[in-house]
Order: C-alpha cells, then sequence, then structure tokens
C-alpha cells in the first residue's frame, strides 16, 4: 500500500519565498521609476525637470510610458507592502499599509494623467495652463502618496530611535523632513531651484523605500 506524502510543510516555506520576491519587487520600483523618468528627460523633446514635474511626461504621444511606469511601480509597491506585513508579523501593521498606500497614489497617478503645461508637449503653451478634472484627480492621488510616504518615514524612525539605532532613525527622519520641505516650497514658490529640488526630494523617497524593502527581503525587520 502507498501512502500519502504530506505536503503541509510546503505552505509557508512558499509564503516565504512569495514574500521576499514581493519585496525585492518592491525594492526595485525605485530605480525602475527614477530610470524611467531620467530616459524619458533625456529624449523627449521639451522636458526640463527645471521647469516640469515628472508628471508631465505622461501627455503626449508617449505619455503610456510614464503611465506605465507610475502604474508598474506603484503595484510593486502594493505588493511589496502587503508582503511587509508577513515578513514582519510582530511589526508595526502601520508600516505595510502606508507603503502601500504610497503605491495605491502612484497607481492612481497613472490612471487620472497630469495635464499638458509650461511648454510640454512641444506645442503646448507656455504657463501652468488649465487643471482638468483628471489632472485634480492626479495631484491629489500625488498628495495622498506623498503624505503617506511622509509618515512611513517618521514612523521608522521612531521604531529606530527606540531600537537605539540613532543612525537609521535620522537618515529616515532627514528623508521624511527633506521631502516635505521641498513639496511645500515648491507649491509655494515654484521656480527651476525648487523644481530641482523636489525632483531630488522624488529619488530620495524612493532610495528610502528600496533600502526599507530591501532590508525586509533580507530579512531585516524596519
Amino acid at each position: 500500500m502507498t501512502e500519502a506524502i504530506p505536503l503541509h510543510h510546503a505552505g509557508p516555506a512558499q509564503a516565504v519565498g512569495r514574500d521576499r520576491l514581493l519585496l525585492a519587487g518592491g525594492a526595485l520600483a525605485g530605480p525602475i521609476f527614477i530610470g524611467s523618468a531620467l530616459v524619458q528627460a533625456a529624449t523627449r523633446d521639451g522636458f526640463d525637470f527645471r521647469r516640469h514635474p515628472v508628471s508631465v511626461l505622461s501627455t503626449g504621444d508617449l505619455g503610456w510610458v510614464q503611465i506605465a511606469t507610475f502604474l508598474a511601480t506603484g503595484l510593486l509597491t502594493i505588493a511589496a507592502g502587503w508582503a511587509l506585513r508577513r515578513a514582519e508579523p510582530g511589526g508595526s501593521a502601520w508600516l505595510p499599509r502606508l507603503l502601500a498606500l504610497y503605491g495605491a497614489g502612484m497607481v492612481a497617478a497613472g490612471v487620472f494623467s497630469a495635464d499638458p503645461a509650461d511648454g510640454f508637449p512641444v506645442g503646448t503653451p507656455r504657463g501652468a495652463g488649465q487643471i482638468s478634472w483628471h489632472g485634480g484627480l492626479h495631484f491629489l492621488a500625488a498628495a495622498v502618496a506623498f503624505v503617506a510616504l511622509i509618515v512611513a518615514t517618521v514612523l521608522v524612525a521612531r521604531r529606530a530611535a527606540r531600537a537605539g539605532d540613532r543612525g537609521r532613525a535620522g537618515l529616515s527622519l532627514g528623508t521624511g523632513a527633506y521631502f516635505a520641505v521641498a513639496w511645500i516650497v515648491m507649491i509655494v514658490r515654484p521656480g527651476p531651484v525648487t523644481m530641482i529640488g523636489f525632483g531630488l526630494a522624488a529619488v530620495v523617497g524612493w532610495a528610502w523605500v528600496t533600502a526599507v524593502l530591501a532590508g525586509a527581503a533580507r530579512g531585516r525587520t524596519s
């Protein structure tokens, strides 16, 4: 008589492997987003980081590239947030939720595309231009994502400080503070310097997300 082979131990192992894969995918979201923006900025006529936010790359004939970038990186981050909750069962439930919310904001920013503005795409009149309903929802989605990211950095900084890791606490808090200040200043006083400053803040913010998720994939708690 043959005996059934028990398979009940395969589930948890597969789940751990799947979660690590999702976390690694989330860690790649930042490099994908930044890389896509840099390539598009270098190849699309009329785009200038000193005058245009990355969002306007979602307009024009090649706008689908940036829309796909928003959707792909957002979904990767949402999946990583879900996996982070499973990977750290004893950790805070808020960090996975905030990262998933950040990803959801990116997805919504792709669904509701920005409006042409300030000479981009080529042929668009200079100036801010009118904001359509989907352009307004784009900015709302971005605001939700940005707030979620800022709160997440503060949460990680607080947890790191309690664990005695002052260096990590400082880096997380500094990331959130810089992102918040750069975002507010860009809104209040838009200009070449503040636009570049916020562009760098986006790079720093994505780098922080990458570091958190890559650390989780390696088994390090956030």
